[in-house]
């Protein structure tokens, strides 16, 4: 499972100009289920997101997790980052999960997100979704479980 972790100072996920999900102060994580993830992985990689230390403290150190700010996280699904690229000019998504498997787990993260989190948002698995955010720093990660 991969997810692109993006500190931001605020971000919002619209679907048909509709606001499905927003946070302030945060993580936007895009994230790709492929075909070896289980919910073992998609719990994995929430450990990794609530606590990984990419928040500033006092002395301006990454020393800050999302738990330790009460930070928001706003959670998209996006399997093109699944993607193999290593050769062509096009994109394969033979490396990405298929629908049904990508949905169950995106679901499992975001269920568990929102049972070990206060501030939880989403996007909507498989719409067309336009993504706004204030990168912070900018701050970007991609974590692999």
């Amino acid at each position: 499972m991969k997810g692109l972790l993006q500190r931001v100072r605020g971000a919002r996920v619209e679907v048909a100009g509709e606001i499905v999900g927003a946070i302030d102060q945060g993580l936007l994580v895009l994230v790709a289920v492929e075909p070896s993830d289980t919910v073992e992985s998609a719990d994995k990689l929430l450990h990794k997101l609530l606590n990984y230390r990419v928040f500033s403290d006092d002395e301006g150190k990454m020393n800050l997790s999302l738990k330790d700010i009460d930070g928001g996280l706003l959670l998209v699904s996006q399997f093109t980052l699944a993607a193999d690229t290593k050769s062509g000019l096009r994109p394969s998504f033979s490396t990405a999960a298929p629908p049904a498997l990508g949905a169950a787990l995106f679901d499992h993260l975001l269920l568990q997100a929102q049972q070990l989190h206060g501030k939880v948002a989403s996007g909507r698995f498989g719409a067309d979704m336009q993504v706004h955010l204030v990168n912070d720093g900018p701050v970007t990660f991609l974590l692999q479980t």
